[in-house]
């Protein structure tokens, strides 16, 4: 237990008080007192109005559950189910258009399709790594990975592959900066001659694409090229390893790769008490001050990261520089609006919500940014993405918590600009008027597909059993609701003032597959999307060379609405349910594996985000959007007698066994077989079969639970 000290008729913990006072307000013109008594403030005036929301959710599921269950074994009427939304006020009428006014959003996100990064803020490291992805090496990404097929042989470096490599990358640049009359991949020289880049003494196709450079003209180290925006820097040196045996001494390809990054407090991190957001909120710091470093050993070697600086290039015309920002912009995601913090205490001892504990924190330290010319942003902006909001009443409420932090801290008014995660059901079928709650701050849209099926599921638990997740994904409405994101955004005038983006690539290791598949989301008008590594991020910005967004954009804007709320709201229920007892088991102990691989490891461990294997061994980045799918999923078909308890226990206990096995070369790993009686083991279990009864099938107060109990075991 924390101690706590009374500030302005709050508890706070002690760790979280010095944190504040001694490290985060220093420098930021805040005065302590002013801070405490602001968000005593906050909490008095804002935290009913949270409560009631929430409240709000619940009546309105309360009153789905009764419609559907009322008509159980009845034809469904859509027509008839939308009218019954309207009515509750589920589904709120349209209003006239408009377009968003936010100002001062960073070209990166206004301007810009690229890659976007998510990392969970608890890791230095993985934190440093994301930040420093703004650039990445095309040559290690083909290396490394199975982007080109097949993976290097073992050992050291094989120069089969390694040509391969080369000639791949080459590929791209005749793609996408071709020459008059030859190829990359046969010329010698690169030289800048009269503010134009010459190749073996031909100019590219289209000139304007060389924008700069770096060393002698006659003899560049670095050639900088643009295409759709992005960056890419062709890096010249004999003396290096691939270099020596190039023909141009062409040693590495770098592409501007993740153009902005999510640092997130909320589904990939595990922060349950004070100690766990300290922790966060001093990663944050040290990248708003951007001295941020983390200390490691990689190969018997000590190693120290910080952020990358900014680079500096000769104009075309040889008299003048350009610099261009060695990092990418940050966002920070905030958590919801359901969950409350033993950080701080209110008046009558109960838990403050956390959201709004977050709201004051992250921005009073994204203060030591707005203080720096050459910082995060510079247009003076704080990019703060909030999840899981559930219709315009919340994304409005969401405005007023900014409206009282920029008050608090003396900020001029917008100066946060928020992303709106379109991942809750009420908010896909009134996006229109979410954006219209907050049209001076929205600076990101974001289909959130994980989460978004999760609350499918959980709304519409009562109608029906659901079909095995694989269908899921096939149905209509999932199309229909990615489509009606990028339209609705469009319409609200996003191109240009903000980002619409697209869901994360859970495979980390298949690459190949990504690189096939990923381009989709250009393609559909999103100009970004997420990706799970730097790696990642380099090989997808691939398709942003490929794919002009803004011309995709233009098109689809012309066109009108390819989808409507009435395909949205087209449950994807199970049609036939002629499902054999091996195929409902395997579905079960998929999920069942899922659930397991990612609790254990944030009951025991606090670890937030993991690669967890799949029935089949694939590796899946699994974080509490993909746990809320697998509960709910399994919870609904024991709902409707799909399966039995008994059949789902003994998954969970077949599965438990087989993710000990999974970890066995894991020193801090605990397993949950043969016993099953482990802390991990009980939070899995109550996610499934209390899946039902979680407030909107969110996983969040089971696994803060179970967690603080293991703590508080001194474990």
């Amino acid at each position: 237990m924390s101690e706590r000290i009374e500030l302005n008729g709050l508890n706070v913990a002690v760790e979280l008080q010095h944190f504040i006072e001694t490290q985060a307000l220093p420098g930021t013109g805040v005065d302590p007192s002013a801070f405490w008594s602001g968000l005593a403030d906050i909490v008095t005036k804002l935290g009913p109005k949270n409560a009631a929301l929430l409240k709000k959710r619940d009546d309105l599921q309360a009153q789905i559950d009764a419609w559907h269950i009322e008509r159980r074994g009845a034809e469904h009427k859509p027509a008839q189910y939308e009218q019954f939304l309207r009515d509750i006020g589920y589904l709120v009428e349209e209003g006239e258009a408009f377009q968003i006014d936010t100002a001062n959003v960073d070209p990166e996100i206004a301007l810009t399709p690229g890659p976007q990064l998510v990392v969970p803020i608890t890791n230095a490291r993985f934190a440093l790594n994301a930040v420093n992805a703004r650039w990445g090496s095309l040559y290690d990404c083909f290396y490394g990975t199975d982007a080109m097929g097949t993976l290097p042989p073992a050992g050291g470096y094989d120069r089969g592959h390694g040509a391969r490599v080369v000639a791949r990358s080459r590929v791209f640049l005749d793609e996408t900066f071709p020459i008059q009359g030859t190829s990359h991949a046969d010329v010698r020289r690169y030289y800048v001659h009269e503010g134009q880049l010459l190749v073996d003494d031909m100019p590219l196709v289209q000139p304007e694409k060389f924008v700069g450079y770096t060393g002698n003209a006659k003899a560049p180290d670095t050639v900088l090229l643009k295409n759709n925006g992005l960056h890419v820097k062709l890096i010249f040196d004999r003396a290096h390893a691939i270099g020596a045996r190039d023909q141009a001494g062409l040693a590495d390809v770098v592409m501007e790769s993740a153009l902005s990054v999510i640092m997130d407090l909320e589904d990939s991190v595990a922060c349950v008490d004070a100690a766990d957001k300290v922790e966060a909120y001093a990663n944050w710091l040290g990248l708003m001050k951007g001295d941020l470093s983390s200390t490691f050993m990689k190969g018997g070697t000590k190693m120290t990261r910080v952020l990358s600086a900014d680079q500096e290039f000769t104009l075309p015309n040889g008299d003048a520089t350009m610099t261009l920002k060695g990092r990418a912009v940050l966002w920070i995601r905030n958590v919801g609006h359901l969950m409350t913090t033993p950080a701080v205490l209110d008046a009558d001892g109960g838990e403050i919500f956390e959201g709004l504990l977050d709201a004051l924190v992250s921005v009073a330290i994204a203060m030591h940014d707005l203080q720096n010319d050459t910082g995060n942003s510079a247009h003076g902006s704080v990019y703060v993405v909030k999840p899981k909001m559930h219709g315009p009443e919340e994304v409005a409420f969401t405005n007023e918590i900014f409206n009282h932090v920029e008050d608090i801290l003396g900020l001029p008014r917008h100066t946060v600009k928020i992303g709106i995660m379109d991942e809750e059901r009420r908010t896909t079928v009134n996006l229109k008027e979410c954006i219209r709650a907050a049209k001076s701050r929205v600076a990101f849209i974001n289909t959130g597909f994980l989460d978004r099926t999760g609350d499918e599921i959980h709304t519409s638990m009562e109608a029906g059993p659901f079909s095995r997740k694989d269908f899921i994904k096939r149905k209509a409405w999932i199309g229909a609701y990615e489509n009606l994101n990028v339209d609705v955004g469009l319409e609200c005038g996003l191109q240009g003032r903000a980002q619409i983006g697209k869901g994360m690539w859970a495979m980390p290791d298949a690459m190949a597959a990504m690189i096939e598949q990923k381009i989709d989301h250009p393609k559909s008008g999103a100009n970004c999307a997420w990706v799970p590594s730097p790696t990642a991020a380099t090989l997808h910005a691939l398709h942003y060379h490929k794919i002009d967004v803004i011309a995709v954009q233009d098109k689809i804007k012309t066109g009108g609405r390819r989808a409507h709320v009435n395909a949205v709201l087209d449950i994807p229920l199970a049609a036939f349910k002629k499902w054999s007892e091996a195929q409902i088991m395997r579905e079960v102990e998929n999920n069942a594996q899922g659930i397991l691989g990612y609790v254990v490891r944030w009951i025991d461990q606090g670890i937030g985000c993991s690669k967890v294997p799949d029935i089949n061994n694939i590796g899946l980045m699994e974080d509490r959007a993909t746990c809320r799918i697998s509960a709910q999923h399994i919870a609904n078909w024991l709902h409707h007698d799909i399966v039995s308890h008994d059949q789902v226990m003994s998954a969970m206990k077949k599965m438990a066994a087989v993710v000990d096995e999974q970890n066995a070369g894991d020193a801090a790993y605990r397993p949950m077989a043969p016993s099953f009686d482990s802390i991990a083991f009980q939070a899995a279990c109550d996610l499934v079969f209390e899946g039902r009864v979680q407030p909107s099938g969110y996983t969040e107060p089971v696994l803060h639970q179970r967690r603080l109990e293991l703590k508080a075991q001194g474990a």
